[in-house]
């Protein structure tokens, strides 16, 4: 492993981690820093591009669950004691979770060759940054003035699966999972800060099984040459996502989502005109 290769592998899973869960498409910046900056397709064959992908996002993955830990136990029953919800209180439970993710999970298994093949394109991701972006702004200007639900214990089934049928929206590359779902979330009557907590939570199963399939289909390019490759990605990957979601449920409170689509406003723009 050259230090070139070194440094587009940190380079890269840097990008996922800081990108991956905050509401600005990872893969608008992936396209940008990756083809402008990188240029790892001209290094690697596709094969092992494609298994390099799944692998930094199994990295963010692991970062949500060591944030969200405590209420992952809470919904398999693995604690006596709930740190999320009051004594006695309601609590999220994993059935809620199941729900949102069925939308989600039915498209997937039914469009994802057409949208691994025919959606992914600048085009479309700079459609997706732009679009993605005014739904973020309509759901800071038309969200219910005080929330129904202040907390993700009070996120309800109706709820959980009208987020669910935001989060198929993230399947346009560039719409962003997180920007779709949170701004779902924030419209059905969540506050900023139970609509990413749900968001994040909710993201770890289904996009872990997405890798599974994936690693299944790309297991060949496994090979010990690559593996170092690999590793370093996962690695930084999974460090900035822990710092990047921890900063974000910060901050999302303070600066709502505005900020966020205007930032993809300037994205989109400037991968409009490399381009174009």
């Amino acid at each position: 492993m050259s230090f070139w290769d070194f440094f587009v592998a940190l380079v890269l899973g840097i990008v996922e981690g800081l990108t991956e869960f905050a509401p600005v498409s990872s893969t608008g910046h992936m396209i940008l820093v990756d083809d402008l900056l990188l240029h790892s397709k001209e290094l690697f064959p596709a094969s092992v591009a494609n298994s390099f992908k799944v692998v930094i996002q199994l990295g963010s993955i692991l970062a949500v669950v060591i944030v969200f830990k405590d209420r992952f136990l809470d919904m398999f029953g693995l604690r006596r004691k709930s740190g999320g919800a009051a004594k006695g209180g309601p609590r999220l439970k994993l059935a809620q979770v199941i729900v949102g993710l069925i939308p989600a999970g039915v498209i997937g298994v039914l469009f994802e060759d057409y949208i691994d093949t025919y959606l992914f394109s600048i085009k479309t991701v700079l459609i997706g940054l732009v679009v993605g972006g005014v739904l973020m702004i309509v759901a800071d200007r038309f969200r219910p003035r005080v929330p129904k639900a202040d907390t993700v214990d009070k996120v309800t089934y109706k709820q959980a699966f009208g987020i669910g049928l935001f989060q198929c929206l993230g399947m346009w590359p560039g719409f962003s999972r997180s920007g779709s779902t949170i701004s779902g979330g924030v419209l059905l009557g969540l506050s900023h800060r139970a609509a990413s907590d749900f968001t994040f939570i909710m993201a770890v199963p289904i996009m872990m099984g997405a890798s599974v399939i994936s690693l299944y289909k790309h297991w060949d390019s496994f090979t010990a040459e690559a593996l170092p490759f690999f590793a370093v990605g996962f690695v930084s990957a999974f460090i900035f996502a822990l710092i990047s979601i921890r900063f974000f449920l910060k901050l999302i409170q303070r600066i709502k989502l505005v900020p966020f689509a205007i930032y993809r406003f300037v994205l989109a723009a400037l991968i409009a005109l490399v381009y174009f």
